[in-house]
């Protein structure tokens, strides 16, 4: 068991309240989806594949929950169509209580000298500033809750700041650099900013980095309770911080 397993939450940890998971459809994001609507959230499910939603929307409604789908590819999108995101959430759910960003894109190792100049770019921006954008767009309705939340799913430091992950790497710099500075703006506010680092996962973007490995990683669902913590009124006692799990 992991240390993201021993998770003593009570089944309605968000009983009342609306998350919006960004990336829904990869590993962490659909397992964490889950988790939330089994905690009792009203879940939104973002994501670029829409068929790839709507298999999550069963596996979602299954808990009882039934979750909104949001099809949205956040390589494109503008500022603008966030803007309306929030807006359809205000108009169809008339809140929303936590942000879950788990969307990532990592085309893969490669020398800076060789990287493709636009897989570089795109790196970039759907790891940090296509979450910024949402999170600003979104700040206006966490702001009206009690209590609410924006979580950032970062890697470990000690592997991107390394040689190789070009793009992907310098966004989870700036990740962390985005955290701190949220956390500084809202520390007076109802919105409590934190980051999960989960220990290393079995998912596809890990497959292209380290395509033979010794040991088993982790089942995403694993790291799936953390996210109900942070995005619950336990993850208080986290904010402003960064909880991470051993390699």
């Amino acid at each position: 068991m992991t240390p993201a397993q021993d998770q003593h939450l009570p089944a309605s940890a968000l009983a009342g309240r609306v998350v919006l998971v960004a990336g829904a459809t990869g590993g962490l994001g659909s397992a964490a989806s889950l988790a939330c609507a089994e905690a009792g959230a009203t879940t939104v499910l973002l994501g670029r594949r829409k068929a790839r939603l709507e298999r999550l929307y069963d596996r979602v409604a299954a808990t009882g929950h039934a979750p909104l789908l949001y099809p949205l590819d956040m390589e494109g999108a503008t500022a603008d169509d966030y803007a309306e995101l929030a807006g359809h959430l205000q108009s169809e759910l008339g809140r929303l209580d936590g942000l879950l960003h788990c969307a990532a894109d990592f085309p893969g190792l490669s020398p800076l000298e060789l990287a493709d100049p636009a897989a570089f770019a795109r790196a970039l921006h759907v790891n940090l500033t296509a979450r910024a954008w949402l999170t600003q767009a979104c700040l206006p309705l966490l702001r009206r809750a009690e209590d609410s939340a924006a979580v950032f799913v970062l890697d470990d430091p000690a592997r991107t700041d390394g040689a190789y992950w070009g793009g992907y790497g310098a966004a989870q710099a700036g990740l962390r650099a985005l955290v701190s500075g949220l956390h500084a703006e809202l520390a007076g506010s109802p919105v409590r900013v934190s980051a999960l680092q989960p220990g290393p996962m079995r998912t596809a973007l890990r497959a292209r980095a380290y395509t033979h490995e010794e040991r088993e990683p982790a089942d995403p669902a694993d790291y799936a309770a953390a996210c109900v913590t942070l995005l619950s009124p336990a993850g208080r006692s986290r904010r402003g911080g960064i909880w991470s799990f051993p390699a």
